[in-house]
């Protein structure tokens, strides 16, 4: 039986509407009413507006006096920002896995299993898919470091990334061929240790990121 009301209803408005916003599929400048939402869930509109104000913690959404709430886009700014963060995360993971002699060795078949699924992803044109690996493609190279602190760190920064990946890769095709033609050279200068080519290929590859907004 489904939940209409409580915490459980919440948790759904709450990881659907997010979800949406992700996506795309709600964009930036969006109108989203708790009605909508609650009629989509077939739940009452109590857990949609809690929802709607956790929602509004993480900035995804400005509320909006009796119309509900407007999905805030992201800006230049913010992507730049999130850009940077990346970048910093990812650069510190790799030179400890550098320093360390380089990753362990169940690092290598776990990326080569998920650019096979990337490729997959970009022959059937699926970007939703090709989204998710990607950040599972990055999350391996962070993981690959040992550093709590650097997981914690990217996992705060997962949902901008994953707008901002969808952001990129809906607007051209082209863009999922492109980006994993990115993470094969940074797999191939990762496992191999090689530090400066790593460093040219993230940056190269972060630069994608700046035209999406």
């Amino acid at each position: 039986m489904t939940t209409t009301t409580g915490p459980v209803a919440a948790e759904r408005a709450y990881a659907h509407t997010k979800a949406r916003i992700i996506s795309g599929d709600l964009p930036g400048g969006a109108l989203v009413s708790e009605g909508a939402i609650g009629a989509e869930l077939g739940i009452s509109r109590t857990p949609v507006h809690e929802a709607f104000l956790l929602l509004s913690a993480e900035q995804l959404i400005e509320l909006v006096s009796r119309k509900g709430a407007i999905v805030r886009p992201m800006t230049h700014r913010e992507a730049e920002d999130v850009l940077a963060m990346r970048k910093g995360i990812e650069s510190a993971s790799a030179a400890q896995v550098f320093a360390a002699g380089g990753p362990a060795e169940p690092c290598a078949a776990l990326l080569a299993e998920n650019l096979e699924r990337q490729r997959r992803h970009v022959d059937a044109g699926d970007v939703s898919g090709f989204v998710a690996a990607d950040d599972d493609f990055h999350a391996l190279m962070v993981e690959a470091s040992g550093n709590p602190v650097a997981r914690h760190f990217y996992e705060e920064l997962r949902s901008r990334q994953q707008r901002l990946r969808n952001l990129l890769l809906r607007v051209d095709p082209a863009n999922l061929m492109s980006s994993y033609d990115d993470h094969r050279e940074l797999a191939d200068c990762f496992l191999r240790g090689d530090a400066a080519r790593f460093a040219d290929a993230l940056d190269a590859h972060l630069d994608r990121y700046q035209g999406a907004i």
